[in-house]
């Protein structure tokens, strides 16, 4: 799937919790909320920061963030969506969403299940999104296929 394709994918299942993303979906979509909330951060902070100096020398900067508040709003649903859908490519629940809630060690736990293969074949949360048939399909990729030459000649 192509940064494009990830893009209107997730946002045309703005809420959609049920289903399966493959990796490319979801880190495509990831890179792009990231890309689009650092501009606008920088937007936010042109337009609207302020730096205040008292008269002792302490510098403070303000910023508010009305441009990447509404997207960082607008984008938290997508987001959500897209994680369960990832987790469930890796047959979990998106349940397991909440870990991340667990300051560090969950957020390193999401981005090993995220970054995870996805099950092959169909799970129970529905075909696999890269249209393998799954164990069985008689395809074993590289392990399948021997280097080994044929003997010949007994």
């Amino acid at each position: 799937m192509t940064f494009g394709q990830s893009i209107r994918t997730c946002l045309s299942k703005y809420a959609t919790f049920s289903g399966r993303a493959q990796r490319s979906e979801f880190w495509w979509f990831i890179l792009f909320v990231w890309l689009v909330s650092i501009a606008l951060s920088i937007v936010d902070s042109t337009l609207f920061g302020t730096t205040v100096v008292t008269d002792t020398g302490f510098s403070a900067s303000t910023n508010t963030p009305i441009f990447s508040g509404i997207f960082s709003l607008a984008m938290l649903l997508p987001n959500l969506a897209v994680g369960a859908r990832r987790l469930h490519d890796t047959n979990r629940s998106g349940w397991w969403l909440l870990i991340g809630l667990i300051p560090l060690i969950g957020f390193i736990v999401l981005i090993v299940f995220f970054a995870t293969q996805g099950t092959r074949g169909a799970n129970r949360f529905g075909p696999d999104p890269l249209g393998h048939a799954g164990p069985g399909d008689g395809d074993g990729g590289d392990f399948s296929r021997s280097r080994v030459p044929p003997v010949s000649g007994h």
